[in-house]
């Protein structure tokens, strides 16, 4: 199984402690991302912005990644470190699917994230959302980077995670219907990128229900990047700042051309 390799890890340490400033960072998505139980399935959320730094790198990053087709995965934390992890689970996934000749549950996906990531004891920045519908019925955990899990009906994850948990503690409710669900994803995706600058742009929402294809809405709510109207006009009329002292500089200068011959004498009369 192809694997994450560490060896270079002390030596990037030693290089790092001698020139800190000139290293460039690593992408990372920032994030808020979601997920919740309804009535016949759930619903996971995401934003799109992916910073590195104090920089938006990408404004329209994808942050919802397959699986299998009925399971779907959301990542926080660097970038590289959820695209790898999770295309890594889905080609194991497929393989495990062909070995017992049935379609993979979502507790086997969350097995395999989970023991991955605790193998790295938190090195690699994965945070995620997992969700999916099996024979078992729709399931929703999160996994830490170091490897610890929960299953809860409805859950987040990302530096805005707790402004989404906010709207989801004061707005969830069992036995929703689907446009119940997609509405509050949306307001917790909203809630995380108003109050979290490493969160923004746009929220992306997939739907998973049994027996149905899975649904991915990209951009779903193009409102949250509209630039709004200032509630004031902040031109100022002349002569509102006192002006202490003023000095005018003549930019172009006058110059008298002598001309003189070969002798050195001057012929300009």
């Amino acid at each position: 199984m192809v694997e994450f390799d560490f060896s270079n890890f002390s030596r990037n340490n030693a290089l790092a402690s001698k020139n800190p400033s000139g290293l460039p960072k690593a992408t990372s998505t920032g994030t808020t991302i979601v997920g919740c139980i309804y009535k016949d399935g759930l619903v996971l959320g995401a934003d799109t912005r992916a910073t590195e730094g104090e920089i938006i790198a990408d404004k329209n990053c994808e942050k919802i990644h397959y699986l299998t087709d009925n399971i779907r995965c959301c990542g926080a934390g660097t970038a590289a470190d959820t695209e790898a992890v999770t295309a890594l689970i889905s080609s194991n996934l497929e393989l495990h699917s062909l070995s017992t000749g049935r379609s993979p549950r979502v507790v086997t996906a969350m097995t395999m994230l989970k023991q991955m990531l605790f193998q790295y004891q938190g090195h690699i920045g994965a945070a995620l959302v997992l969700g999916g519908i099996d024979s078992t019925g729709p399931n929703l955990f999160t996994v830490a980077p170091h490897g610890s899990t929960d299953k809860l009906p409805y859950v987040t994850m990302g530096s805005g995670s707790l402004a989404a948990m906010a709207v989801f503690e004061s707005s969830w409710k069992p036995g929703m219907t689907q446009q119940e669900a997609k509405d509050i994803v949306i307001k917790a995706i909203s809630a995380g990128i108003f109050n979290d600058l490493g969160s923004g742009s746009n929220c992306d929402v997939c739907v998973i229900e049994k027996d149905k294809p899975t649904e991915l809405y990209r951009n779903i709510a193009p409102e949250l990047n509209a630039r709004s109207m200032k509630e004031r006009n902040y031109k100022f009329r002349r002569g509102t700042s006192a002006i202490n002292k003023e000095t005018i500089r003549n930019l172009i200068q006058e110059e008298q051309v002598i001309e003189f011959n070969e002798e050195g004498m001057d012929v300009s009369q």
